[in-house]
């Protein structure tokens, strides 16, 4: 089937995917991608079980390189962990478990975005402080920067790793699934968050998720993997029985609701 087009954009392309393909152990996970994400869009990654999402992230964070073709981000392609360039892409992982003793502040889990400019033995200065304040302010989480990370809530916990992601000052943030795990309300408040953010600084926003309708909202474009390209364009040339079916299966169910398309899946999500 043909790919709907990409929406008509003049900014710059900043992530260029040519033709590429990335595998683990001889079995491609990503095969024959083509794409342009351009600086500013609100991108959504969407997909069943072992589509390669996550695939699609690692190859961003410079974790992969393409066994064919090439990915380039800010026009560099160079396969080096520590090229330069990392630095300007923050990264929020997806949620995991987090001890509640484990002794470390809000304040300094913020602060590890800046590890990347301070280096190595280098202790942070004014203007990293300040940096992080700024990020813990645009995330409304200020005013607990001094409380243990681990006695917040899940919601909270996912607002200071956004802080340490903007305090990297990135242009592109990558986000793997950060509403899973928290309930429906804060999953609410916190895509709210990362619309106000996408706006304020201007970001690149690569995110990654199992539910379509969370994301179909918010995203200027959604991108539809299985295992290949399949589909790429606004949500609602995406959100058709045409082209969710041969991605989810006929059982794929395509409603209405609040006068937006509301799509019922089958699908379990893993890391692939």
């Amino acid at each position: 089937m043909s790919l709907p087009g990409e929406p008509s954009l003049t900014r710059r392309p900043i992530i260029k995917f040519s033709n590429a393909s990335f595998a683990y152990n001889n079995h491609f996970a990503l095969e024959k991608i083509t794409l342009n994400l351009h600086e500013g869009e609100f991108v959504g990654v969407i997909g069943p079980n072992g589509s390669g999402k996550t695939t699609l992230l690692k190859a961003l964070l410079g974790l992969i390189y393409p066994n064919e073709g090439s990915l380039q981000i800010f026009d560099c392609a160079c396969e080096a962990l520590r090229c330069r360039h990392r630095a300007r892409i923050g990264y929020l992982p997806q949620k995991e478990r987090t001890d509640p003793n484990y002794p470390i502040t809000v304040q300094e889990v913020a602060m590890m975005g800046r590890y990347g400019a301070i280096g190595l033995f280098k202790r942070p200065t004014r203007g990293d402080r300040e940096i992080v304040l700024e990020s813990l302010d645009a995330v409304n989480m200020a005013d607990k920067q001094k409380k243990a990370f681990g006695h917040l809530s899940g919601g909270e916990q996912q607002r200071v790793l956004i802080a340490r992601a903007l305090s990297q000052r990135p242009e592109i943030l990558l986000l793997d699934e950060p509403t899973t795990g928290i309930d429906a309300s804060t999953q609410r408040r916190l895509s709210e968050l990362i619309c106000r953010l996408h706006q304020k600084y201007s970001l690149t926003i690569v995110f990654v998720t199992h539910d379509i309708n969370m994301i179909s909202p918010i995203a200027e474009t959604l991108i539809v993997l299985k295992n290949r390209l399949h589909a790429i364009g606004r949500p609602e040339e995406i959100l058709t029985k045409e082209i969710l079916s041969p991605v989810y299966g006929e059982e794929v169910i395509v409603a209405e609701r609040d006068q937006r398309p509301y799509i019922i899946v089958h699908d379990t999500h893993n890391h692939v």
